[in-house]
């Protein structure tokens, strides 16, 4: 027997293909004759939405999809952690995909999303406007996080990446320092990106650009330590190190430490993102911290409200200002 489909349902149902899909997605346009029409030929038919097991009844799958680049490591377990903390507060469940960091995979994670969910909250800083325009899907509510542009249909949820790297780079020269070092992120990569354009304005507006130099990385702590090996081999003058994220600062600094380069008198650090191991290294690391865990809190409510309300959605930013957070690896009580 095959599957039954939107149509079999309208056809049985006698109303259109639209009515029957507003009817099963619980729109306020749909008379409640209609809808309970609809609903009872769902059931007859043994209807389900693609592969989501909807409760047919209010048309909606009590479920929140989220696509990451990444599940591992603390920058993503925080903010899942805040989805989680706000869904569960909420009776909602949640249905994660990674993406691995690939655009094709990140066109696959949100197609399987498709039916099984109320909404999206998608994490996508490899990808652009145009892509998301075309993949996310037309009239299923969705969140965007650190996508490289807006597309201009979906609220985003942005980090101020640029006014964080300016101040940490600002942070390091206060301390002395005048040759400074960017461990960056991945080319291609929003946030990486962005951080790397905010360390090139702040070192040309306050040391001058040969005061800076950039060392490629790409978040991981591999990079980490093959950038302060680098540092090692090559840039003895090196005195400040911004990496763009913590988790390539903990991993440089330790191997720096190994080479008698130490923080923070040798050499200040100062990483990116605020992840929690980052106080309890020796020395705690400085770090341009975002509260993660609220990110996410607060990007599942902002979708919530878009799921419950029957206003026109606004294509708003919202730009989060990361926080100064000055720890041992880069205060030098002299300076």
């Amino acid at each position: 027997m095959s599957t039954a489909t939107i149509r079999d349902v309208a056809r049985r149902a006698a109303v259109s293909v639209a009515s029957a899909s507003r009817a099963l997605n619980n729109h306020a346009s749909v008379t409640p004759a209609t809808r309970q029409r609809v609903i009872e030929a769902a059931r007859a038919l043994d209807y389900v939405p693609h592969l989501g097991a909807r409760s047919l009844s209010r048309g909606r799958s009590n479920t929140i999809g989220v696509v990451l680049p990444d599940l591992f490591g603390e920058f993503f377990s925080e903010i899942i952690r805040g989805i989680d903390y706000a869904a569960h507060r909420r009776g909602l469940q949640l249905l994660l995909s990674n993406m691995h960091g690939s655009a094709d995979e990140t066109e696959l994670a949100i197609r399987a999303m498709r039916g099984r969910v109320d909404g999206l909250l998608v994490m996508s800083p490899q990808v652009d406007a145009e892509f998301l325009g075309r993949n996310l899907p037309k009239g299923l509510p969705a969140i965007v996080m650190n996508a490289a542009a807006s597309d201009g249909t979906h609220p985003t949820i942005a980090i101020d990446n640029i006014a964080g790297a300016r101040e940490a780079v600002a942070h390091l020269v206060s301390q002395g320092c005048i040759r400074i070092a960017h461990v960056t992120g991945p080319r291609g990569n929003a946030d990486a990106d962005s951080r790397r354009a905010g360390f090139r304005s702040a070192i040309a507006e306050l040391l001058g650009p040969e005061a800076g130099i950039e060392i490629e990385g790409d978040f991981s702590e591999a990079s980490g330590i093959d950038a302060a090996r680098r540092i090692l081999a090559q840039n003895p003058r090196v005195d400040g190190v911004f990496a763009a994220n913590d988790m390539m600062a903990v991993a440089c600094m330790a191997t720096l430490a190994e080479g008698s380069m130490r923080a923070p008198d040798d050499v200040a650090i100062i990483g990116f993102d605020g992840v929690p191991i980052a106080q309890y290294v020796t020395p705690a690391l400085s770090t341009m911290a975002l509260n993660l865990a609220d990110l996410g809190e607060r990007a599942l409510e902002k979708l919530v409200a878009i799921t419950q309300s029957e206003e026109p959605v606004e294509a708003t930013t919202e730009m989060l200002k990361p926080e100064l957070v000055i720890r041992a690896s880069s205060h030098r009580r002299h300076a």
